[in-house]
């Protein structure tokens, strides 16, 4: 089994089924060979706007998605120093920096992300990050 760290934009084009990569999302999602890890950072991102807006179907996907997780990221001062040094050399962004801190604590194979190859997380030394641009129908 492969230990897939979703990032919030794979999942969000997921759930709303309206993009033309949805279809990718969604197959990653139901691919039998992955189990999934997550953080409260992901979930944060995601969930508390649809609930919010009284959007109960994308509230609904996220919700059954979160119920799947096998393991979530403790979330403590060591994680936030280890993607604040992750940001710092890369030149991520302050929640690509977490995910990817979070993803590496949890021992995650890969990083599936809706960021373009060329953004900065792709250059995270010590984790795979797939992005759903320029992938082919099956992952």
């Amino acid at each position: 089994m492969t230990r897939t760290y979703l990032d919030s934009g794979l999942l969000i084009v997921a759930a709303r089924g309206n993009d033309p990569l949805s279809a990718l999302a969604l197959a990653y999602l139901s691919d039998a060979q992955r189990t999934f890890v997550s953080s409260a950072f992901v979930r944060l991102e995601v969930l508390p706007k649809p609930i919010y807006l009284q959007r109960q179907h994308e509230a609904a996907f996220y919700t059954t998605f979160f119920a799947a997780v096998v393991s979530w990221a403790l979330i403590h001062a060591e994680l936030v120093e280890q993607a604040y040094s992750i940001a710092a050399t890369y030149g991520l962004s302050a929640v690509d920096a977490l995910h990817v801190a979070a993803a590496l604590a949890l021992q995650a194979d890969e990083l599936i992300t809706s960021e373009r190859p060329e953004k900065p997380m792709h250059r995270v030394a010590g984790l795979t990050v797939r992005s759903l641009y320029g992938h082919q129908a099956n992952p």
